[in-house]
């Protein structure tokens, strides 16, 4: 039976959860009917948008832009400040919820999931009304709403639950990509940021249906294993499942708060050099390789986003990481002040676990050699004496 999957995701959820107390606690006026936002103070121009109302929306507000320019597009903007620890509350009722409909759940941030849906498909009469169902009892039982994408693959899925909001339910099948996807412009496309978008645009592809027609070698010729990864976004094609073992449980990471806030890409690199050499060591000491690297940044205004990016092939080596994860950083930096840095891998595998290639694979990365693996045991066997800090490869710092 073919796979069927849902991207359950929390429309405005820190502006819907923020409300929705305030109104428990006494409060007549409801954030999402008015011009609101959850991020910076307002009173002294400070911060970024966390996340807005539709009203805010109307305005041309926009998720990760600063306060200050959010004031000018709506000078009467009310704000309020985030409250983390009623987040996660809100998001644990949430799956606890869907839990008790279908066990096979994937928490992959604090206000989204995939669903496996194919296991429990035969108590229903067809996907798209049990979203219905799923989306209404939510709406009922906690008084926020939610967006449903569905698919049979994880990227449509995901890609579909962005479609037109709030409190709908969207289909995006493999067979529907060309007319449901494909229009659309390049920011759409799950995974592509803006310098991606950028190269694409000097290459002439503007849409995602562009991006899905072009020769999937010469995009790869200019942004390696990501635009492989693109490119099969673009034409539906995604092999990943639903995981609902934690991704905790199966990884190795480390992450850093910041001394000074990080205002630069150079010193987000440096950062991301060093938890790129612990993260790989600990792999090493484990005897593992990671498939799957993750950056997670923290802003100071307490906002945190992360990008996650599936490698070639699994491994263990610090540059490998170390350029994947500046790549992610790049793609997920808005240009606000970094607090704190961290890097996850997952996906984890024996290091003695076969290699295995595809076409895509040629002339790009490529399994260590023996002499990258000794120079590796050499390092870790220098920071085991000396100390983690006593020795970095500078040839990383490019």
């Amino acid at each position: 039976m073919e796979q069927i999957i849902f991207h359950i995701d929390v429309n405005s959820a820190f502006l819907s959860w923020s409300a929705l107390e305030k109104l428990k606690n006494g409060e007549e006026l409801d954030l999402r009917t008015i011009p609101s936002i959850i991020g910076g103070d307002t009173s002294t121009r400070h911060g970024v948008v966390l996340a807005k109302s539709i009203p805010a929306k109307a305005y041309g507000i926009r998720t990760g832009e600063p306060v200050s320019d959010a004031l000018k597009k709506c000078p009467f903007l009310v704000s309020c400040p985030p409250d983390h620890r009623l987040y996660h509350e809100k998001s644990r009722l949430l799956m606890a919820h869907l839990a008790d409909i279908c066990p096979d759940i994937e928490q992959v941030s604090v206000d989204e999931c995939y669903m496996d849906f194919t296991p429990v498909s035969a108590h229903y009469t067809d996907p798209l009304s049990a979203a219905c169902q799923i989306k209404d009892g939510i709406r009922e039982t906690f008084g926020f709403t939610v967006n449903i994408g569905i698919s049979d693959k994880k990227v449509l899925a995901k890609m579909a639950s962005d479609f037109r909001k709030p409190d709908l339910v969207h289909t995006l099948y493999h067979n529907e990509i060309e007319k449901k996807l494909w229009h659309l412009p390049l920011s759409s496309l799950f995974m592509c940021g803006r310098s991606s978008v950028d190269t694409l645009h000097n290459l002439g592809i503007l849409t995602i249906g562009d991006l899905a027609k072009a020769d999937p070698f010469i995009i790869t010729s200019h942004l390696k294993s990501h635009g492989k990864m693109l490119w099969e976004f673009a034409n539906g094609i995604d092999d990943s499942r639903v995981r609902p073992i934690p991704a905790e449980a199966k990884g190795i990471g480390n992450s850093t708060t910041l001394s000074k806030d990080a205002l630069t890409m150079d010193e987000i690199r440096k950062c991301l050099l060093a938890l790129s050499e612990s993260v790989a060591s600990r792999l090493r000491r484990a005897h593992m390789k990671a498939s799957m690297v993750s950056v997670e940044i923290k802003y100071a205004s307490f906002q945190t986003s992360s990008h996650q990016a599936t490698l070639q092939a699994a491994t263990n080596d610090s540059g490998c990481i170390y350029q994947t994860a500046c790549h992610l950083a790049a793609e997920l930096w808005n240009g606000s002040p970094v607090r704190l840095l961290g890097i996850r891998s997952s996906r984890l595998e024996d290091e003695d676990a076969p290699v295995q290639l595809s076409l895509f694979d040629l002339g790009t990365e490529k399994p260590l050699t023996e002499k990258q693996k000794s120079l590796n045991e050499a390092l870790d066997k220098i920071r085991s004496k000396y100390g983690k800090d006593s020795i970095v490869r500078g040839t990383l710092l490019k």
